[in-house]
């Protein structure tokens, strides 16, 4: 599961940044999220995985701090994104004649800055007096399979709802991996682009 988040989000990020048609706020954003995700999983699985194959459960309390810092940080931002990609929406849908006079790239990089100046100061103290208070209260089962669903299972679904199914970059990736260059074939409009995918 870990190899297909990171293959996947991998993917996305690959095919937006090698074609230019894929160079608008939604695409964007899209590989933020998966930029994001990546950095998500990654904070708890290679650990979870190294303690599964040792059979050890331990870790230093300095490391456990790093990984609660960090993994608070990711899951603020994939939320502030996600948040950021409505907003993307909703402009796009209800102000379509303002749509690339309102999301230029200035504003849509000002809002993935936003994003994370927003979750350092709101998520990082507020998360972890909740993680570390909730230790002691939880049953040990429900949580690993709590945290088992929302740091590898909706990490691994995202790029297929968010991308892989997205016309767009099937042909962006199919493009790149044939080799060719890529060419103007892409004729939607952004708004029809996330409708159907």
């Amino acid at each position: 599961m870990y190899l297909v988040i990171i293959l996947g989000n991998l993917l996305i990020i690959l095919a937006v940044n090698s074609d230019t048609h894929l160079h608008t706020p939604m695409y964007f954003f899209l590989a933020n999220l998966s930029f994001v995700d990546i950095c998500f999983t990654s904070t708890t699985v290679p650990k979870m995985l190294v303690n599964i194959q040792t059979q050890r459960k331990a870790i230093t309390y300095e490391s456990c701090i790093t990984q609660i810092y960090f993994f608070t940080l990711f899951v603020g931002l994939d939320n502030f994104l996600l948040t950021v990609m409505a907003y993307d929406r909703f402009v796009a849908i209800c102000q379509p004649l303002y749509y690339m006079v309102t999301m230029n790239p200035r504003f849509c990089g000002l809002l993935v800055l936003v994003s994370w100046m927003v979750i350092v100061s709101l998520f990082y103290c507020t998360g972890l007096g909740v993680y570390l208070s909730s230790a002691a209260t939880q049953s040990s089962h429900s949580s690993a399979t709590a945290s088992v669903m929302y740091t590898v299972v909706t990490p691994m679904l995202n790029p297929f709802i968010y991308s892989l199914r997205n016309r767009d970059i099937k042909e962006a990736l199919n493009e790149f991996f044939r080799g060719r260059p890529l060419k103007g074939h892409f004729s939607r409009s952004t708004c029809d682009c996330w409708l159907n995918a």
